[in-house]
C-alpha cells in the first residue's frame, strides 16, 4: 500500500492533521526580528531540527523502529509522539494568536514563568525526574518508515517558528493557551512554548538513550 501524501508531498503520520502553513527551511526565524525570550525559543526549535537529523542519520528502518523491550518506545516513536503533540500545539496556538493578536494583548516583557510554570518546566526537562503515561490520543503507531516521521518533525520546527513570529509583541504572561490533552488546563504563552521546548528534549534524550543501548539494533 502507497503512503498517503499531505502537504507539500510529505508523507502523513497517523493522528496529525492537514495544515496550511507554509513549508520552509530558515534559520529558522530571522532571530534580530524577535524579542530576546522568543529568540531563544527559536533557537532551542532550530537545535531540535539539528538533534533529530543528527539521531536519525545513517538508520536503517530496523532501527529506526527497535525497542529496547516491549514496554519501551523506539526512536520513531519518540519523534512521532512530538509529532502529534506538536502538530496539536500548533493548531491551538494558531486561534490562540490570532484571538490575541485581534484583542490587541501587547506586551515589552521581561516575562517570567512563575512558580508553576517554573515547576513544570522542571520537571519536563531530561533526564525525567517522573514518569507520566502519554495519553491515548498522544500515543504514537509503531512500525512507522524514517521517510514519514523525520520530515514531519522537521517541518513541526518551522510551524513553530511561524508561531514565534505571531506571538511577537504580545504579552506572553497575559495570553492564556489551552493545553491539548490535559481538560481545562490553561498555560501563559511563555510557558507554553518553553514546554513544547522542553518536552522535544525530553523525548530527543529518551531517543538518544535508545540509539545508545548496548544491543541496540540487534533484535
Amino acid at each position: 500500500m502507497g503512503q498517503t501524501l499531505g502537504l507539500h508531498g510529505l508523507p502523513v503520520c497517523p493522528g496529525l492533521r492537514p495544515t496550511r502553513s507554509h513549508f520552509r527551511y530558515k534559520s529558522i526565524v530571522t532571530i534580530s526580528t524577535l524579542t530576546p525570550a522568543l529568540a531563544e525559543l527559536d533557537r532551542q526549535f532550530a537545535a531540535a531540527k539539528e538533534e533529530a537529523s543528527a539521531l536519525v542519520n545513517g538508520l536503517n528502518e530496523s532501527q529506526f523502529n527497535w525497542r529496547p523491550d516491549a514496554h519501551a518506545w523506539s526512536i520513531a516513536e519518540c519523534l512521532q509522539h512530538l509529532n502529534i503533540v506538536g502538530d496539536r500545539y500548533v493548531h491551538v496556538l494558531e486561534r490562540t494568536l490570532a484571538e490575541a493578536r485581534v484583542q490587541g494583548a501587547k506586551g515589552q516583557g521581561p516575562f517570567g514563568y512563575g512558580w508553576l510554570g517554573n515547576w513544570i518546566l522542571v520537571n519536563t526537562e531530561p533526564p525525567p525526574k517522573r514518569k507520566v503515561k502519554a495519553p491515548r490520543s498522544f500515543t504514537p503507531v509503531y512500525g512507522q518508515p524514517i521517510t514519514a516521521v523525520l520530515p514531519t518533525f522537521l517541518h513541526l520546527q518551522e510551524q513553530l517558528a511561524q508561531q514565534l513570529e505571531q506571538a511577537n509583541g504580545l504579552d506572553l504572561a497575559r495570553v492564556k493557551v489551552p493545553a491539548p490533552g490535559f481538560g481545562p488546563v490553561k498555560l501563559n504563552l511563555h510557558v507554553t512554548f518553553a514546554w513544547i521546548a522542553a518536552h522535544e528534549r525530553r523525548h530527543l534524550w529518551q531517543a538518544r538513550q535508545v540509539r545508545g543501548h548496548a544491543e541496540f539494533g540487534a533484535r
